[in-house]
């Protein structure tokens, strides 16, 4: 699955993904910005079973494209016409009569728990601004989200700078790595526990996780008695905010096992609800910190926070981003780009004796339901989202739930908890394990193939010199040179290079 969703993804690149698209009002067909969505976040599978038999768009003059706020930079015919002629033909599912997925019924295929409280699905709102009013929770819950770790609760006298946000972006102006400066909610405890009231009447069936911060003993135990009392199903420790205005907090708890278990045993004396350790990355591994938390009674451990960093510096003022009043501080690191730092933690953790039995709810660069599969596979069982909800709304858990269970349905799955940790052994900890003695050689597919010649540059300066164009401009590989290290095949930007089938014995 996902084999064209790169070509497809670059040639909407200008897409915007509109609330309320233009394109879709002036459709006579269809909703296409809805199949827009659905190939932005990996999901071409789904679009293309949704797109009508009767191939529409064939005969249209595209009035979409003219109505697009960006008129005629994204070619939404030609991507529904692709959709129809090069992914619906591959499409293999164990249940491919079905023409819409959303006609499948969700309730056991993608159904799980926490510490045997059943989720609808296993995705939840993280602890964070998406999360901090009953507002916000109660339209992420209605668009099928199974519940939210709200914004954590506290006594501090919480008081934002503006602006609280930077971005690193890529070619397209999309966000790849986010940093805040945001802090912890700005709601007195009583406030916050009238929405947990409020949100448990209203929606029952939800996950309501109930993130606290004390500052001290008693606060620890204080506000985890009122969570559970007034209807938190579980509750999160926040061990891991990088923003902390006071010394002493987040973070710096994090960082220190003996105080994980400390104050972990101190919210256990408050509360019989699952308790979970919400953990640091800002650490070399992570299990120290997980082991106190249970040593302390917890039940699982959310993991991970955002990352300390320092996001782009103004070279005329000097000052890093946000700028607050010509200062900035060291923030919070999320999106895409710290995926693969979490999954290294998840991974830890997941292989970890220790934590056997522990739930595992993973954060951290998920914005796809393939970026949650990925965590699953290595041992998560719920996954927790933010900078793609801000980046995108609360509408992509349509999208994460449609790609999760078509994958599902694909392989012959019967329920999500089948997935989970199926990865592990296939990952080492050290690469001595890895063959050496075999080389699998890169294929240039010809027909792809534009001749820019960037695989030629690289394998150039940064490779092994096994790479010239031919007189068509068409890559030849010399064998006694290439040492199948691949780099040719990320960078192609046609994706016209694959790896070979079979192995091949070193010389």
């Amino acid at each position: 699955m996902g084999d064209g969703s790169i070509i497809l993804r670059r040639d909407m690149i200008n897409c915007v993904l509109c609330d309320d698209a233009p394109c879709s009002k002036v459709c006579p067909k269809g909703k296409p910005d809805e199949l827009l969505r659905n190939i932005w976040f990996d999901n071409e599978n789904v679009a293309a079973i949704k797109y009508p038999s009767s191939n529409p768009c064939v005969t249209c003059d595209a009035p979409c494209e003219d109505n697009c706020v960006k008129p005629n930079k994204v070619p939404i015919r030609k991507l529904m016409i692709r959709l129809n002629d090069e992914v619906k033909s591959k499409i293999k599912s164990k249940d491919n009569n079905k023409d819409d997925p959303r006609d499948i019924d969700y309730d056991e295929l993608l159904k799980t728990d926490i510490c045997g409280i059943t989720l609808e699905n296993p995705f939840l709102l993280s602890s964070s601004v998406i999360s901090s009013t009953y507002d916000m929770c109660s339209r992420a819950f209605e668009a099928g989200w199974a519940g939210a770790s709200l914004k954590t609760i506290c006594s501090l006298d919480i008081r934002e700078a503006s602006p609280r946000f930077s971005a690193i972006k890529g070619d397209n102006g999309s966000i790849i790595g986010f940093k805040n400066i945001e802090q912890l909610s700005e709601q007195s405890i009583e406030e916050n526990m009238d929405m947990i009231r409020r949100l448990k009447k209203e929606y029952p069936s939800k996950f309501i996780l109930a993130s606290i911060m004390g500052k001290n003993d008693e606060e620890w135990e204080m506000i985890s008695r009122l969570c559970e009392e007034n209807g938190a199903d579980a509750i999160e420790l926040n061990f891991s905010c990088p923003n902390m205005a006071d010394g002493g907090l987040g973070s710096d708890i994090g960082l220190e096992p003996s105080l994980v278990e400390r104050f972990t045993s101190c919210a256990r004396r408050g509360a019989n609800i699952p308790i979970f350790a919400k953990l640091t990355p800002n650490v070399t591994y992570m299990s120290p910190a997980a082991e106190a938390a249970r040593r302390g009674g917890a039940d699982g451990i959310a993991a991970i926070n955002t990352i300390k960093s320092i996001v782009g510096v103004n070279v005329d003022t000097f000052v890093t981003s946000p700028d607050v009043d010509g200062m900035s501080a060291v923030g919070g690191y999320s999106g895409k780009a710290i995926k693969p730092i979490a999954l290294r933690f998840i991974e830890e953790m997941s292989k970890n004796d220790k934590l056997s039995g522990m739930h595992i709810s993973a954060m951290g660069g998920i914005e796809t339901w393939r970026d949650a599969l990925e965590f699953m596979l290595l041992g998560a069982s719920s996954i927790q989202i933010t900078t793609s909800v801000m980046k995108h709304g609360y509408r992509i858990i349509d999208e994460l739930k449609e790609g999760l269970m078509l994958y599902l349905l694909a392989k012959g799955y019967n329920n999500i908890s089948e997935i989970v940790g199926k990865s592990l052994n296939y990952i080492s900890d050290t690469t001595d394990v890895l063959s050496r003695d075999t080389i699998i050689y890169p294929v240039v597919d010809k027909d792809k193939c534009v001749g820019c010649g960037r695989c030629v540059l690289s394998c150039r300066d940064g490779g092994h010199q096994a790479i010239k164009l031919n007189e068509d401009r068409k890559p030849v590989l010399d064998g006694r040179k290439c040492v199948g290290c691949h780099l040719c095949a990320l960078v192609c930007p046609e994706d016209a290079i694959k790896p070979a089938k079979k192995r091949v014995k070193k010389r």
